[in-house]
């Protein structure tokens, strides 16, 4: 059988098209034999004829949904249409805005320094910083300036793309949009998705000054620039494109670097480092750098000198943020996460808030709270002094106190002279800001006042062996009747000296010298001496019924260690402008007029010598020097005071609470003794020994003091003596006549 008749395989297209597979077309040139014929020729063929398409069948629409999908069509094409030219306007209209806003900015160096107000420097006696009041600003740094681990800290934390968009980043926008919405909170609540640029401008306020006749205050202004409406937003993304067309970006870094606010009155990172390190922004290293960096997004709350560990755990987490973007390596961000910064010791002391705050109040607002120029106090304190009184305050409160006590407690120690070297307002010894013990609080002084009556009666001409009767005593008080003063322990000892009564810190004799001598010549002597509070009327003034605060006192008392002239304490030495050498003004205090002769107040000293060696005061005495002072415990023990002095310093110690709940078991001999004791042992300490200014004059024939026609004493008052008595000895003293 002939191959020619077997069955071929269809073909692949055969296949792909269906149907009879075709005969394969002839060669062109030949011609096809007719079935049955042997040869001969025959029709020329053709070109081959194309399959007939098949058409599909027709699909009848619904005219309805014809309609509908056309107008759909429609609407979508004409929203299209006008929401591109909507985006091309809008984005022609901000980059016109943006172009002008960039015209219309100043120039750069006009605004790196952008405080309202100026800052307050406070320095202590040697010349040394110890506080800041108001806005610190370091000096103007620039990114080629500062140390280029302060620049990669910021740029990392804050915006790595800084460099690579033009002030704002959509996807950075997106994904705090995103981290807001999954934290549950509005889109725009938190995190901000701003840029280093951005945040500039927020802090330029969009080139809108602080006008204080349109704010309430510089907080108001700064609260309204940073709000997160829509609107603000829009403004500030302008601002920022502005500021792009305007800067380079290095100078708009330079602006966030000195206009960001980084804690403790810092305005900039110049200040800040200063403030926290003791150095020059260009000198931090990558530790330093990072917890720099840090404070920008809570300066409160991540300031070192709040909460070192705080802040160095946020240093961590940026310090491995510049290595993840390559500006440190593996192993400078190991060391640097091992080596934390550490504050300066000036930023770990946090000493003399207290002192600080007197200081500003007491000087003009207007070179204080309220100046627009940078100021330099030079103050009295000393601040070995003021660690020494900080200390031994909280070792009392540690050893001697129960745990939990609410008490509170001041000292103040200040010079002969008047200038206060130390000053504590409260357990707090760090606090600053707060209600200050030592100058605000006005409590009533007890035996403290007592110094100012025997001060009168040894300046009106009377000794510290004239004798005054301790017994029973009622006085006649117009408009109040009858008032019997008593002793503390409730007991009577007869005829006592007045440096025995003095010495037991006794109330009827203090009342009866008080009698004696006038009220009146009390309350002046105790005016002439600094205790400018109200003082009492009537015969309770002896037993220090009237109010003062604790400055007041020890400056009194500051007044008798001088040898009886009156001082005003103070603190200021001298106030100038930074950079002018000349001072504006000077030191307001110091030793004023006499109040009473030197051998008087030689002769109290002695008697108050007696207080500490024999007397109420044994536990505020130093083995090593001369320690005078005196006692006071108020009715109730709601106050309980130590006020002394050696040859070099007058201290005082008041203890207390607040709201005038009455001492459990403690008295002015007792734990303000303790706490004074404690304070001057540190003081002293490698001092040179001083005697005190003392006078212990020869004995004359005892005399015995009267009461002055005030009142009755059913113990007897002794004859003789008397103000008329008083006052011819002291006529006879000054002029010789004895």
């Amino acid at each position: 059988m002939s191959d020619s008749r077997r069955r071929k395989p269809p073909l692949v297209a055969d296949k792909r098209y269906g149907g009879k597979p075709r005969a394969k077309p002839p060669a062109r040139g030949k011609t096809t034999a007719r079935k049955g014929s042997g040869g001969g020729g025959g029709k020329r063929p053709g070109p081959p004829r194309k399959p007939a398409r098949r058409k599909s069948p027709q699909k009848h629409r619904n005219p309805v949904v014809a309609f509908v999908l056309g107008l759909f069509g429609w609407i979508f094409g004409l929203i299209w249409r006008v929401t591109w030219r909507l985006v091309a306007v809008t984005v022609a209209l901000v980059v016109l805005a943006a172009g002008i806003s960039g015209l219309t900015m100043p120039p750069i160096d006009d605004l790196y320094d952008g405080r309202a107000r100026g800052s307050v420097t406070i320095l202590d006696d040697q010349g040394e910083v110890f506080a800041w009041r108001g806005d610190q600003f370091g000096g103007v740094v620039t990114a080629d300036t500062v140390s280029p681990h302060l620049k990669n800290a910021i740029v990392a934390t804050e915006d790595k793309r800084f460099y690579r968009h033009w002030g704002v980043s959509p996807r950075g926008i997106a994904s705090a949009i995103r981290i807001n919405l999954s934290e549950g909170r509005g889109p725009l609540s938190g995190h901000g998705g701003s840029t280093i640029t951005q945040q500039t401008a927020k802090l330029l306020c969009f080139g809108q000054a602080y006008d204080p006749e349109q704010w309430d205050s510089e907080a108001a202004y700064e609260s309204d620039c940073r709000q997160g409406t829509l609107l603000r937003k829009g403004r500030e993304a302008i601002y920022a494109l502005g500021m792009e067309m305007r800067y380079s970006k290095d100078e708009i870094l330079g602006l966030y670097m000195n206009r960001a606010y980084l804690g403790e009155g810092t305005r900039g990172f110049e200040a800040a480092s200063q403030r926290y390190f003791g150095k020059s922004a260009a000198n931090v290293t990558p530790a330093e750098a990072a917890m720099l960096a840090g404070l920008l997004v809570a300066p409160t709350r991540y300031a070192p000198t709040n909460n070192l560990a705080r802040s160095q755990s946020r240093a961590a987490t940026i310090v491995r943020l510049m290595e993840d973007q390559g500006y440190l390596s593996a192993s400078a961000a190991q060391n640097a996460i091992d080596h934390p910064a550490q504050l300066s010791k000036r930023a770990q002391d946090q000493s003399g808030g207290y002192f600080a705050d007197w200081i500003m109040s007491s000087t003009p607002d207007f070179l204080t709270s309220k100046t627009t120029a940078d100021v330099i106090l030079r103050t009295t304190l000393d601040q070995r002094i003021q660690t020494a009184a900080e200390d031994a305050l909280k070792w009392v409160f540690d050893e001697k106190v129960r745990e939990g006590s609410e008490a509170q407690a001041a000292v103040v120690v200040m010079s002969a002279d008047g200038a206060v070297r130390a000053m504590v307002g409260g357990r707090d010894v760090q606090a600053s800001g707060v209600f200050n013990r030592a100058t605000q609080a006005l409590r009533q002084t007890g035996s403290s006042f007592k110094p100012f009556v025997y001060a009168t009666a040894l300046e009106l001409g009377w000794h510290y062996n004239d004798i005054v009767e301790d017994a029973p005593l009622t006085i006649n008080i117009p408009g109040s009747g009858p008032w019997s003063p008593e002793n503390y322990d409730h007991q009577f000892r007869g005829p006592v000296t007045l440096e025995e009564a003095l010495m037991k810190s006794l109330n009827i004799p203090a009342v009866r010298v008080a009698e004696a001598a006038g009220l009146d010549n009390v309350r002046q002597i105790a005016s002439d001496f600094g205790i400018e509070s109200d003082l009492a009327a009537g015969p309770a003034l002896a037993l220090g019924a009237s109010e003062s605060t604790l400055i007041e006192m020890v400056g009194a008392y500051a007044g008798i260690l001088n040898g009886g002239s009156s001082v005003t304490p103070y603190g200021l030495q001298e106030v100038r402008l930074q950079g002018d050498a000349e001072p504006l003004m000077g030191s307001e205090g110091g030793i004023g007029e006499r109040v009473i002769r030197e051998d008087a107040a030689r002769e109290l000293i002695y008697m108050m010598r007696q207080v500490v060696t024999q007397g109420t005061g044994g536990r505020a005495g130093l083995p090593d020097r001369e320690i005078a002072g005196k006692t006071g415990t108020t009715q109730a023990a709601r106050d309980a005071w130590f006020i002394g002095f050696s040859a070099d310093y007058v201290a005082g110690v008041w203890m207390g609470y607040d709201d005038n709940t009455p001492l459990t078991g403690v008295t002015g001999s007792g734990l303000p003794a303790e706490i004074f004791h404690e304070v001057m042992a540190r003081v002293h300490d490698g001092l040179p020994v001083h005697e005190l200014p003392m006078l212990h004059p020869a004995p004359e024939p005892a005399r015995t003091i009267a009461d002055n026609g005030r009142g009755g004493s059913s113990g007897g008052g002794g004859g003789g003596g008397g103000l008329e008595t008083a006052i011819e000895r002291a006529l006879k003293d000054i002029f010789g006549l004895n």
